[in-house]
């Protein structure tokens, strides 16, 4: 239990363990939760479940994230930590299934394959200066950014959405990345610029699937009629 309780300090902006020590990067967890009602305001009632849990992950994320820069304990940075490994697996297998037409267990199958990809490019990431702090992170841009490529001449538009996500990342992973190295000069930290790039896009992400989705139908519909 005290491992749980121990008190974790890794942020420019928080200089002692008081619940508001992190004012903003406590407060700009609303993107996420913002960004999360918005896209459930539009994928409601389109029969799309997998975009609705996507939603809900979302604000979870916003919530844990929350705990951890106010709290700053272990058990706070697992809350925070969770969600977000849950809505990169569930949108991994949505891409799978959807993206690819994967039948259910192909898809399943190579949304497992993310862990040891991870596994491996995190240990890489971690021997290279800048990316050491966010080493864990890194691995999803590369990921989208690949299936952006692949899947530019099978669904094109949809392959743009992707590279704007990991466009997108990739600035919201620097600002992460550079929050403690700058604390000197940026006593503020740009760690809660993540938060607020992150939160776009993820949000973004969400209404790519809800695109794709609603595109696949369309075409669907066309070839039966």
């Amino acid at each position: 239990m005290d491992g749980l309780l121990r008190q974790i300090d890794g942020y420019c902006e928080r200089v002692d363990p008081s619940y508001w020590a992190e004012p903003f990067n406590a407060v700009t967890n609303a993107a996420f939760v913002i960004a999360a009602y918005f896209m459930w305001t539009r994928v409601r009632g389109q029969n799309l479940p997998i975009a609705v849990a996507l939603c809900a992950m979302l604000a979870a994320i916003g919530v844990g994230s929350y705990l951890f820069h106010t709290h700053a304990q272990v058990w706070a940075a697992i809350a925070d930590v969770v969600p977000i490994v849950g809505f990169s697996l569930l949108y991994i297998f949505a891409a799978n299934r959807y993206f690819w037409n994967l039948p259910l267990w192909g898809a399943f199958l190579l949304t497992l394959g993310y862990l040891p990809y991870s596994a491996l490019l995190t240990r890489l990431f971690e021997a290279l200066p800048f990316f050491t702090i966010s080493s864990f992170y890194w691995p999803l841009p590369l990921l989208i950014a690949t299936y952006a490529v692949l899947l530019r001449h099978r669904a094109p538009e949809t392959a743009r959405g992707l590279a704007i996500g990991a466009g997108i990342l990739v600035v919201s992973l620097t600002f992460r990345s550079i929050d403690e190295p700058l604390c000197d000069a940026l006593p503020l930290g740009t760690h809660f610029l993540w938060h607020s790039l992150n939160g776009i896009m993820l949000g973004w992400m969400i209404e790519v699937y809800r695109r794709h989705r609603l595109a696949d139908r369309l075409a669907g519909a066309a070839a039966q009629g």
